[in-house]
């Protein structure tokens, strides 16, 4: 009766139209008159559910990589503290999923969810960019985190060094799962 029930429950799980990777590129580029600082993640996990337009990520902090070992140790120490806060996330949907008809040509979508990072949960609404590939779906997006909206503190000594609002640039080749 156990395994029937649990055959039950999981069709509608294993009949979805599920597209994934764990290996999205999520890369971010801070610029002041001072420097620039930029860091390249490529073990981001994305899911996309094809039925119902809604996503998930997941980035782990320490899969950042700088040009400059000791700004990636400030990043994960100081910074982000991932010890403490591991990965970033976000849940949402793709809006009007149902009216778009995904084809070669790129198309720009909204995207609305919940971002979370270093702790704190941000509802946010980002425009990005989505096209059928032949090996599955691709998707780009840039948008804009300020760190003190995530709890993010830069000591005043290097505050000039380190943009208040960072670009971060998601990209995203997803295969049928």
């Amino acid at each position: 009766m156990k395994n029937i029930f649990f055959i039950l429950c999981c069709i509608p799980l294993f009949a979805r139209d599920l597209y994934l990777t764990r290996s999205g590129a999520v890369s971010f580029y801070s610029h002041t008159p001072i420097e620039d600082i930029v860091a390249v993640n490529k073990q981001a996990s994305c899911v996309l559910d094809l039925e119902t337009g809604s996503l998930a990520f997941q980035v782990p902090i320490r899969g950042f990589v700088f040009a400059n070992a000791l700004m990636q140790e400030h990043f994960n120490e100081n910074y982000m503290e991932s010890h403490q806060f591991p990965r970033a996330t976000f849940t949402g949907n793709i809006e009007h999923w149902l009216e778009l008809d995904l084809g070669p040509d790129p198309q720009d979508v909204s995207v609305m969810g919940t971002l979370t990072m270093h702790g704190v949960s941000r509802e946010i609404s980002e425009s990005v960019t989505i096209a059928r590939a032949s090996n599955g779906l691709n998707g780009l997006a840039t948008f804009e985190v300020a760190p003190a909206d995530y709890g993010i503190q830069i000591p005043k000594i290097v505050r000039n060094n380190i943009a208040r609002i960072i670009e971060v640039t998601v990209n995203v080749k997803l295969q049928k799962k």
